[in-house]
C-alpha cells in the first residue's frame, strides 16, 4: 500500500527519489467514485518512471471545481487511491490547480488524461511549470464512458427508473 504524505514529507520522499536517481512520476485528481478508468490511468502512468505519486484534490478543491462533490471524503479517496498496487505514494492538496504541488515537486513526469490534449482545447495549467524546469508532461489516452460523472448519472439514472410508478424498486 501507498503511503499517504503530507506536503512536507512528499517533498522529503521526492528529494530521496532524486538523490538515489530514481525518476518521480506526478499526476493528480479527485478520484471520487474510483472507477476502472482512474485504475487503468494509474497503471499507464505508474510504468513510466520509477515512483508514482499522486495528488489527491481536498474536499474543498473538488467544491470549487464540481458542483455537488466529492461524494466520498479526502481522506477516503486518498486512502482507495493509495491501495492500488501501482501506487507509490499520495498527498491531499488544497488548491483548485496543482501548480504549487508540481512547483514543490518538480517531478521528471507530470501525466494528465487524454482529454487535455484535443487539439485546440485547454492544456492543464501546470505544463507551462513542469516545462519551466525542463520535466515532461506526458498525456495518457482517455478511457472513454468511464468517467465518474457518467458513473453518478447512470445511478441517479437507474434510481429514478426504480422510483416510476409501476417498477419494483
Amino acid at each position: 500500500m501507498g503511503q499517504i504524505f503530507t506536503l512536507a514529507e512528499a517533498v522529503a520522499w521526492r528529494q530521496a527519489l532524486r538523490e538515489a536517481g530514481r525518476r518521480l512520476v506526478l499526476t493528480n485528481g479527485h478520484f471520487d467514485l474510483l472507477h476502472v478508468g482512474h485504475v487503468r490511468y494509474l497503471q499507464a502512468a505508474r510504468a513510466l518512471g520509477d515512483a508514482l505519486l499522486v495528488g489527491v484534490n481536498s474536499d474543498a478543491s473538488t467544491r470549487a471545481r464540481k458542483p455537488g462533490r466529492p461524494i466520498v471524503p479526502q481522506a477516503e479517496r486518498a486512502e482507495l487511491v493509495a491501495a492500488l498496487e501501482c501506487v507509490d505514494a499520495v498527498v491531499i492538496f488544497d488548491d483548485v490547480t496543482a501548480n504549487a504541488l508540481v512547483e514543490a515537486l518538480r517531478p521528471d513526469i507530470y501525466t494528465k488524461g487524454g482529454d487535455w490534449s484535443r487539439p485546440g482545447g485547454p492544456r492543464p495549467p501546470e505544463a507551462a511549470i513542469v516545462a519551466g524546469y525542463g520535466g515532461q508532461v506526458i498525456y495518457l489516452p482517455y478511457i472513454t464512458e468511464r468517467s465518474t460523472t457518467a458513473l453518478i448519472e447512470k445511478i441517479l439514472e437507474q434510481r429514478w427508473q426504480s422510483l416510476q410508478p409501476g417498477s419494483l424498486g
